[in-house]
């Protein structure tokens, strides 16, 4: 007598294994991307820092404003 084996199909579907690793490296690109941006880059808002150094070769005596002269009576 022999006895048959039923067996069942078994259908792997085996087709998004490496997605999340793949949606993973990208997220962590935009991350360090965006970090860069605002701490470092461009983004940053860091301070503008205008030195403006008026250099009149050591004379600390700069001449006086003038006043226009007053009109002259006619």
């Amino acid at each position: 007598m022999t006895h048959e084996h039923d067996h069942d199909t078994v259908v792997v579907n085996d087709s998004g294994s490496g997605m999340g690793a793949v949606i993973g490296v990208i997220a962590i690109i935009v991350l360090l991307a965006a970090v860069w941006f605002f701490a470092l880059g461009p983004g940053s808002g860091g301070s503008t820092t205008n030195n403006t150094t008026n250099n009149y070769g050591g004379n600390t005596n700069l001449p006086a404003a003038t006043q226009p002269a007053a009109p002259q009576a006619s």
